[in-house]
């Protein structure tokens, strides 16, 4: 790769970009202020939605969103498998459904089963140009390196039991400890919450001490964890210990010049968080249908299951499970879900001939389709009839945004024409959290999920490679992060 500067993908979840300003005007994140100083920082930067790590951690991985990704949310029913899938919402919800059956989901089936297989990843684009991919402990791994779980020590020994099966993944992978494709001496306690960014800060500067990658995805999910139990405001703390393991990454090369002679750096956000002060109880709200429980068994005390339930922070989403009577139960789980409070839209496909989106709230009605002579801020175009209130849109000289819901047509279309999602989707008004399968909440904290732009703005920031101004879009998404790796390694890629 001789001219070509390596690169270093920093995923730093739940990253808002008002708390990364006041974390580098602290003076205490040194290695993002360089990085910031030097390249180029877009604070927002639009999540998919659902607003979720999964369905977040997919796009970034494939540049695409959920209708080509498929992974539909948190929380959710598998239709071809007749079953719940949860990925770890809370530890009460992977306790609802099983903790082997969650982390199996969570582990191997994410990437093996539910990801797309015709959608590559990026460790997969990079792999089959022979590019030297690296990865620590992300949800989205897919690649084309084969990886037998690790015995290394006592602890993966145990964890062998469970996790027995081999995976595929970039050439040097580090999972929690469980996939390890060689010693490093770093260890994550299997992947234990406030170990987990020091575990990869160790894996990424061994990585870049014996210059083992072209590129590494460093992921940095610890963040996420405490923003949701001390909220949004509170994560100046959490940022700068994700900034000591970037810049463990620059120490490794010989401090921050050595580094960026022949290290180029995109550091993202997921998605944001917003405060959370109170609770929507789903499963009250729908006493009045035979809702599929936990075990999922189709046939309960009130009879054949007619929905599968599926709350995913501050996102919702409800699958029909009698197909004959779609046409009853649509219109009915959205009235269900419009007369709670604290829930904000609720959105739906219409039986539209062309294929059409409905949003509805207290503010009434939206319809919407991908065609039309309105164009928003990507480029994309769009017919909209009905209350443009619904999503706070303006439309001037045919050119239509929402500040409230950014990107909000295009992300509401990917969500809806995802053919693993249910067929409605509801998003939390500010403030509020969906109790999940556990009835865990983050009241007092923060949690994400929802397509308002507290939860969806991000930021984006590269140093050494990309765009020569953030200027380059005037939306900026998620579903660019790949274009913008794929076109550092040029036409191989």
């Amino acid at each position: 790769m001789e001219g070509r500067k390596k690169l270093v993908l920093a995923v730093i979840d739940a990253m808002k970009p008002a708390m990364l300003q006041k974390a580098v005007d602290s003076g205490r994140a040194p290695a993002l202020q360089l990085l910031i100083e030097r390249g180029h920082h877009v604070a927002d930067c639009v999540a998919a939605f659902p607003s979720v790590t999964p369905v977040c951690s997919a796009s970034i991985a494939t540049g695409t969103g959920p209708d080509r990704h498929l992974i539909p949310s948190m929380n959710w029913y598998h239709r071809g498998e007749a079953r719940y899938v949860e990925y770890g919402t809370s530890f009460k919800a992977s306790q609802a459904f099983g903790f082997k059956r969650s982390l199996t989901d969570t582990i191997y089936n994410m990437n093996a089963e539910h990801l797309a297989a015709d959608t590559p990843t990026v460790f997969e684009s990079l792999d089959d140009a022979d590019f030297r991919t690296a990865g620590t402990t992300y949800l989205m791994y897919r690649g084309r390196h084969r990886h037998e779980p690790s015995t290394e020590t006592a602890l993966t020994r145990i964890a062998s039991a469970v996790f027995k099966e081999p995976v595929h993944g970039p050439r040097e992978f580090f999972y929690a400890d469980i996939f390890s494709s060689r010693r490093t001496g770093c260890r994550s306690q299997l992947g234990l919450p406030g170990v987990r960014d020091q575990h990869a800060g160790c894996v990424g500067s061994y990585m870049v001490e014996h210059d083992l990658f072209d590129f590494l995805l460093l992921s940095l999910p610890d963040n996420d964890t405490h923003s949701h139990k001390y909220g949004p405001d509170g994560q100046v703390t959490s940022l700068v210990a994700a900034d000591e393991q970037i810049g463990r990454l620059m120490d490794a090369a010989g401090g921050p010049d050595a580094f960026l002679e022949d290290h180029a750096v995109i550091v993202c956000s997921d998605h944001s968080q917003s405060q959370v002060e109170d609770e929507i109880d789903l499963f009250r709200a729908f006493d009045g249908f035979s809702v599929l429980p936990s075990s999922g068994v189709r046939e309960t005390k009130a009879g054949t299951a007619e929905v599968a339930v599926c709350p995913s922070s501050r996102a919702a989403q409800v699958y029909v499970l009698d197909r004959d009577a779609r046409a009853t139960l649509v219109p009915r789980v959205v009235r269900t879900l419009l007369a709670l409070e604290g829930v904000d839209l609720v959105m739906h496909l219409t039986d539209h001939p062309d294929g059409e989106g409905a949003i509805r709230s207290e503010a009434g009605e939206l319809r919407f389709a991908p065609r039309g002579d309105l164009t928003d801020l990507r480029g994309a175009t769009w017919s909209v009839e009905g209350e443009q209130r619904v999503l706070g849109l303006e439309v001037r000289d045919g050119r239509i945004s929402s500040a409230r819901y950014p990107d909000a047509l295009a992300r509401v279309w990917s969500a809806l024409r995802c053919r693993t999602a249910g067929e409605v989707l509801a998003s939390a008004r500010p403030g509020w959290e969906f109790l999940d399968w556990g009835r865990s909440h983050h009241i007092g904290g923060g949690s994400h999920g929802s397509l308002h732009a507290n939860d969806s703005l991000g930021s984006l920031l590269w140093c050494g490679t990309g765009p020569e101004s953030a200027d380059a879009r005037e939306q900026w998404t998620l579903r660019d992060i790949v274009p913008m790796i794929l076109n550092h390694f040029g036409p191989a890629a």
